[in-house]
């Protein structure tokens, strides 16, 4: 045990180290300064656009006309305004801007704020005044009554429903009368919109309960059985304190279930809708967020009189049914009925009612590829909507309904073109007829014009800054409107990451990646690797536009050494079904053979990076991969700072497990294999760091590795961050992650540790 405590020696020893250095090695963290015109934002009135350009020298006003197609005219730049401000009397700041104005299509005139005055300044004749105040609005009687907030009334305001402790009320305004409907609110199974905590049981509150027409309709989840986990709050004032949630684990026998009642508001009879059809299917409501998204764009309960629309799907997450319920009968129609093995894409399935006609745009990777199909109200498909190919549809940019068209993000539409940049489709929803409307082979972002005849186009790759251009909405260039200027950047050091393409362990797929060298590199020197990890299944966080320093990896390689960002197998959703569930039954392995045989690829044929000093970091999912190649390559991997990893996947969240890796096949818990088994296998320097407060990732999760090296007379290093939830990003938290490579991965202690 004695070796353990050695890490407390160290890691005290670098703090000293750090508080004894003034260098800061966050050079990056302003550069985007250094880049002229990074973002662009267009004013429109009508056919007519207003924007600011940086001249590197000033900010000059442009303003343009897609209607006529001609190239913006400088109308004025801001020194003018501050010269015309101070020729007429006034006191003007040096860092004084423009930061807003308004204008018009007719006039010459914009204006603007200044000292809390509204200023007009005619831009053709250079000539400025003080506005007029408009007279202020006359007091209006608000057309509706104070409530209390509480009480949710019907639409007559004949009656409120509301809550008291966990039950459900009704109260009659024309008679007084207030009715309990219900006896078995409970906490976790409340009516109370509060009913997730401890309630006063004679308070009235605000119900999760709601009106549809007539009717009163009671969603409610039951998670009573549901098991807690918790975290100490040690940082808490004046002692500590635990801080419990419900937090369901893979193969847990008790999870959220569900029960919905419709009440007759005139008569009060009640009834039971047989919501569910199996065991342990999980419902989702319209607008409601699911992991951090909305899965189901239609209208919210209690919108629509007679009916909600609502997803129902498995366990296994491999089915999903889009279903209807009839208040009136309190009967469940299932309209479609999705399988999609081994799971739905969690990150891009989604399902739109369209307004009026009621089709539906349902996401489906039938294909292999995800895409929308078209549906009828009653659940009959129509057509794909969007040409037949193997790409994927990422999203819904715009529904244009009148004119039945639809603005699609697309992802490997184009097929020389890296798979990850975003691209955009015009497409007819009632037909297959698609076009592109971004057509130059970069990543793209859009934004329509207010009357939707016009889009900005902004595409960029991680080597090219954006270059703007505006198009019509059937993708015909009108204008180009300029590029970003990187070159005060480029001239105070900053170079580029590379590009790399690669082949996957399969020998076929191609991964796509970024490699950062330092901005002094010699290809004659010999440089450490670094890889920068993360696995998905979600999101791979390789960046595809241009950015700077993302995640501070060219900070990183300008310490010395050569950063590899190659995603493997598995880790994003944007290239079809096969690719992203590549992990499952796998996910504590599958990503780990691709990312060393990527490093391996590289370095064939770049002789400055060198195999005998391999790094690996990453936080999160990239914590688990990075200790867990550590120790299932200890002879290529020498150095790993892993951080907030979900190590043992058994005690993380239950969808994330059952759905990336399967449920468990004999119903018990802890079936998924864990980075502890690993734990004798430890070569190399190990750095585990955690928040003490993480409620996502608990610190249980290091605390069980560090348990399992021990156990294994194992030496390593670990950093307790207290206060810290699962986000670490800090300074402090960086440079742990920059030492301990200075300190091992260089073979040299005498490196100088940053600050």
């Amino acid at each position: 045990m004695w070796k353990n405590s050695i890490c407390l020696a160290l890691l005290i020893t670098i703090n000293q180290v750090w508080a004894q250095q003034s260098n800061n090695n966050f050079k990056y963290e302003s550069a985007h300064n250094l880049i002229l015109n990074t973002h662009l934002s267009l004013d429109w009135y009508g056919d007519v656009f207003f924007y600011r350009w940086d001249t590197g020298n000033g900010t000059a006003i442009y303003r343009g006309d897609a209607k006529k197609k001609k190239s913006p005219e400088l109308i004025f730049e801001e020194q003018d305004v501050r010269e015309t401000l101070i020729r007429s009397g006034y006191e003007v700041a040096d860092d004084w801007k423009i930061y807003g104005f308004e204008a018009n299509e007719k006039s010459t005139t914009i204006r603007f704020r200044f000292d809390g005055k509204k200023m007009d300044f005619d831009w053709k004749k250079r000539r400025l005044r003080e506005a007029t105040e408009d007279e202020p609005n006359a007091p209006r009687k608000s057309q509706w009554s104070v409530q209390s907030s509480w009480k949710k009334f019907n639409a007559d305001s004949s009656a409120y429903i509301f809550a008291r402790g966990h039950q459900l009320y009704i109260h009659r305004a024309s008679t007084g009368e207030e009715i309990q409907l219900s006896t078995d609110g409970n906490l976790h199974y409340s009516f109370n919109i509060s009913g997730n905590r401890p309630v006063d049981s004679l308070k009235s509150n605000s119900t999760n309960a709601n009106w549809a027409g007539r009717y009163i309709v009671s969603w409610r989840e039951d998670k009573r059985q549901v098991e807690d986990m918790s975290v100490l709050i040690n940082l808490h004032q004046p002692r500590p304190i635990l801080r419990t949630y419900k937090f369901p684990i893979p193969g847990d026998t008790a999870i959220t279930k569900f029960k919905v009642e419709i009440w007759d508001s005139e008569t009060l009879e009640k009834k039971d809708v047989d919501i569910v059809t199996e065991e342990d299917q999980r419902l989702i409501l319209p607008g409601q967020l699911v992991n951090g998204r909305t899965y189901l764009h239609a209208p919210r309960l209690g919108s629509h009189e007679a009916f909600v629309y609502f997803l129902r799907r498995n366990r296994q997450n491999n089915r999903v049914e889009l279903c209807r319920l009839d208040f009136a009968a309190a009967k469940v129609k299932v309209l479609i009925d999705e399988v999609t093995d081994p799971h739905i894409n969690e990150q891009l399935f989604s399902v739109h009612i369209l307004p009026e006609t009621g089709d539906v745009l349902f996401w489906s990777e039938r294909t292999g590829y995800g895409q929308f199909h078209r549906y009828d109200q009653d659940g009959n498909r129509l057509n794909r909507v969007g040409p037949k190919g193997d790409y994927v549809v990422g999203g819904i940019h715009y529904l244009d309904t009148a004119s039945r068209a639809v603005f699609l993000e697309v992802y490997g539409f184009q097929k020389d073109s890296n798979p990850y940049y975003k691209q955009y489709l015009r497409c007819d929803l009632d037909s297959e007829y698609g076009k592109l409307i971004t057509i130059e082979p970069y990543h793209h972002q859009i934004k329509l014009s207010d009357n939707k005849k016009y889009f900005l186009g902004q595409s960029s790759a991680i080597d090219q800054p954006g270059r703007y251009v505006l198009r019509d909405t059937t993708g015909r260039l009108l204008m180009s409107l300029g590029q970003a200027d990187p070159s005060r950047l480029k001239d105070a050091g900053w170079r580029a990451p590379e590009k790399v393409e690669v082949l996957a362990a399969d020998q076929h797929t191609k991964l796509y990646g970024l490699l950062y060298k330092p901005a002094d590199f010699d290809a004659s020197a010999v440089y450490p690797v670094i890889a920068s990890v993360y696995p998905g299944p979600q999101d791979d966080f390789v960046p595809r536009g241009f950015t700077v320093d993302d995640n501070y990896h060219q900070s990183l390689a300008d310490l010395g050494y050569v950063v590899v960002q190659v995603p493997s197998r598995g880790s994003s959703p944007l290239r079809g079904l096969r690719f992203h569930s590549h992990s499952y039954g796998n996910m504590r392995d599958y990503a780990l053979e691709d990312n060393k045989l990527a490093i391996e690829t590289l370095a064939k044929d770049r002789p400055y990076m060198d195999l005998n000093r391999v790094g690996i970091f990453g936080h999160s999912g990239g914590g688990f991969m990075s200790a867990t190649a550590l120790l299932t390559y200890p002879d290529f991997y020498k150095v790993a700072v892993a951080a907030s990893g979900n190590y043992d996947p058994n005690i993380y969240t239950q969808w994330w497990g059952e759905t990336y890796h399967g449920v468990s096949p004999n119903g018990k818990p802890g079936y998924i294999p864990t980075t502890l088994e690993l734990a004798s296998n430890l070569k190399g320097k190990l750095l585990l760091i955690t928040g003490d407060i993480d409620v996502n990732v608990h610190p249980a999760q290091t605390f069980r590795l560090a348990e399992a090296l021990i156990k294994a007379d194992k030496y390593f290093d670990m950093m307790v961050l207290p206060g810290k939830d699962h986000g670490l990003g800090d300074k402090y938290y960086q440079n742990l992650i920059r030492n301990y490579f200075l300190l091992h991965l260089n073979n040299n202690n005498d490196q100088e540790v940053q600050k």
